[in-house]
C-alpha cells in the first residue's frame, strides 16, 4: 500500500522548519550523504536584506546539520534559465555568511540540495548527479593537494568546498537501486510506500500525511497547489502566445524575402532582355543599385 503524502516542496517551505519534524530532513539528508546526519536548527535563509541592489539567497531551506555543516534546499518546478547559476550563488552566500571581518576563514562544509522538476539538462537516464571538489589535482605531475583545512589541531582536517547535489525526479523510472531511491520516488509521486525503509521516510508519511491535517491545513495546502497550477498555466499560455507571435511574424517576414527574391529574379530576367534599369525598377520595385549587382 501507499501513502499520499504533503508535495515535497510544500513541506520543506511550511512544515519542516518546525524542530519537532527535523527527523524527517535528517533522514533525508542521511540517504542522500550516505552518513548519520542530525538536522540541528534552521537557519535564516536570506542574505543582505539591507542592500536592495544586492542578490539575496532565497533559498527554500538552510539548515545546521552534524559539525555545523550546512544543507541548503531548492526546489524548483518551472523553467529558470540560469538555475544553475543560482545553484553556484546560493552555496557561495552560504560560505561567506560564516566568516565575520577580522576573523580566520574557518569554513564549515556546505551541501548544496537541488531538485529540479522542470528539465532533464540533458541527461538521458541519470536522476541523481553529484559535483565534489575534493582535491586539487596537478597539471604537470601526477600529484593532488586536499582540499581541506585545519584550524583547531589535533582535530582532523575538513573539506571546505561546497558539495552539489542536483536530483531530477521526473528522470526517475521508480526502480529502486538503493535507499535514496526511496526518497527520490516520495519526490516524484508525493507517496510513501509501506515496504520502504530509508531513515525518516515512514516519519514523513506520518507528519505529511494529507488525510491527518486539519481543514484549515489542507485548505492552505490546496490553495498553494492550485496557485502552482495557476502560475504554469500562465507561464505556459505566454509561452504559447510568444510561440504563435513568432511564427506569425516569421512567416510575414518570410513571404517578404521570398517575394522580394521573386522580384529580383524578374529583373534579372528582364535585364537579359536588354530592358533599361529604369524600366526594370518601375515594373519589379528592385532598387537601381541591386538592379546594377545584377
Amino acid at each position: 500500500m501507499e501513502r499520499t503524502i504533503i508535495s515535497f516542496d510544500y513541506a520543506i517551505k511550511n512544515i519542516l522548519r518546525d524542530k519537532a519534524n527535523f527527523d524527517v530532513l535528517s533522514g533525508f539528508l542521511t540517504e542522500l550523504l550516505n552518513k548519520q546526519v542530525a538536522v540541528q536548527e534552521i537557519l535564516e535563509s536570506e542574505g543582505d536584506k539591507d542592500e536592495p541592489l544586492k542578490k539575496t539567497n532565497r533559498v527554500d531551506l538552510k539548515a545546521k546539520i552534524n559539525d555545523s555543516e550546512i544543507a541548503v534546499f531548492e526546489i524548483q518546478f518551472f523553467d529558470q534559465i540560469d538555475f544553475l547559476g543560482k545553484i553556484v550563488f546560493n552555496a557561495c552566500k552560504a560560505v561567506v555568511e560564516q566568516v565575520s571581518v577580522g576573523k580566520p576563514y574557518d569554513i564549515n562544509k556546505v551541501y548544496s540540495v537541488n531538485i529540479a522538476y522542470f528539465s532533464d539538462f540533458g541527461a538521458k537516464k541519470e536522476y541523481l548527479f553529484r559535483a565534489r571538489l575534493a582535491e586539487f589535482s596537478g597539471v604537470h605531475f601526477n600529484e593532488s593537494i586536499p582540499f581541506t583545512q585545519n584550524l583547531n589541531p589535533p582535530a582532523p582536517s575538513k573539506e571546505v568546498h561546497p558539495e552539489y547535489y542536483l536530483i531530477l525526479p521526473a528522470k526517475f523510472d521508480e526502480q529502486i537501486r538503493g535507499k535514496f531511491d526511496e526518497w527520490i520516488y516520495t519526490l516524484k509521486t508525493s507517496k510513501v510506500r509501506n515496504d520502504f525503509t530509508a531513515a525518516g521516510i515512514q516519519e514523513a508519511s506520518e507528519k505529511l500525511d494529507v488525510l491527518k491535517m486539519s481543514p484549515e491545513e489542507k485548505d492552505a495546502y490546496y490553495r498553494s497547489k492550485a496557485d502552482e497550477m495557476d502560475y504554469k498555466s500562465q507561464l505556459y499560455t505566454a509561452e504559447l502566445k510568444g510561440k504563435t507571435k513568432g511564427l506569425a511574424e516569421g512567416l510575414a517576414k518570410g513571404k517578404a524575402e521570398g517575394k522580394a527574391e521573386a522580384n529580383k529574379e524578374t529583373a534579372r530576367k528582364m535585364k537579359e532582355l536588354g530592358l533599361s534599369p529604369e524600366q526594370i525598377a518601375e515594373v519589379t520595385g528592385v532598387s537601381l543599385a541591386d538592379i546594377s549587382a545584377l
